[in-house]
């Protein structure tokens, strides 16, 4: 049966190139490295990490095993994830990632994560505008769509100045380890900054 619109996103978009380093104002997006285990490890020892995601890490090994995980997603063409480090050291400041993307449609959702020790100065932000940023305008996506639970304020913030407009909630719609949670759902479309001027 044949399909009235054609793919937005060829089979192939992502997989046919290298993973990019982006660069974010005093950041880069860049692909995941064994020597980022430790790191990552420690951050999600956080309580507040524990809380918002559904996963724990119980030893550096685990995280490797994930980081593996991780790089090779890329070929995939379902997840694609980076460690966001700082421009001047390298240090890792958290992550950020496209998830369950559908190529055809031209559709992924954004998520994100900020390392303990880096949270407060913007990183999330930064991260989210310089991803969003490739996604749309370098890749050609045409939606991101970025949810969080309504308790998580701090990630409600990044949605917010990142110029995700607020949707609506998807009532009920993620089990967290401590029940069920309502989630804000946020989205960005390529066409917002044309409607913004012809709004102006």
């Amino acid at each position: 049966m044949p399909y009235l619109v054609g793919d937005v996103l060829p089979p192939g978009t992502l997989a046919r190139i290298p993973q990019p380093t982006i660069p974010g104002d005093g950041l880069v997006l860049r692909p995941w490295s064994a020597a980022d285990a430790p790191s990552a490890y420690q951050a999600f020892q956080n309580p507040a990490m524990r809380r918002w995601h559904l996963y724990a890490a119980d030893s550096e090994d685990e995280v490797r095993g994930w980081i593996d995980e991780w790089v090779r997603s890329w070929k995939g063409e379902r997840h694609a994830r980076w460690a966001v480090a700082d421009a001047g050291t390298d240090r890792l400041l958290g992550r950020t990632a496209l998830r369950n993307m559908e190529l055809a449609d031209g559709v992924a959702e954004v998520a994100y994560w900020t390392a303990p020790a880096a949270r407060g100065r913007g990183v999330a932000s930064r991260a989210v505008t310089a991803l969003t940023r490739w996604a749309l305008d370098a890749i050609g996506f045409h939606r991101l769509e970025l949810t969080h639970a309504l308790g998580n304020e701090a990630s409600c913030r990044v949605a917010t100045r990142t110029g995700f407009a607020l949707e609506g909630t998807k009532r009920s719609a993620l089990l967290h380890p401590d029940g069920r949670h309502d989630m804000h759902m946020h989205a960005r479309v390529r066409d917002d900054a044309a409607r913004k001027g012809q709004e102006a």
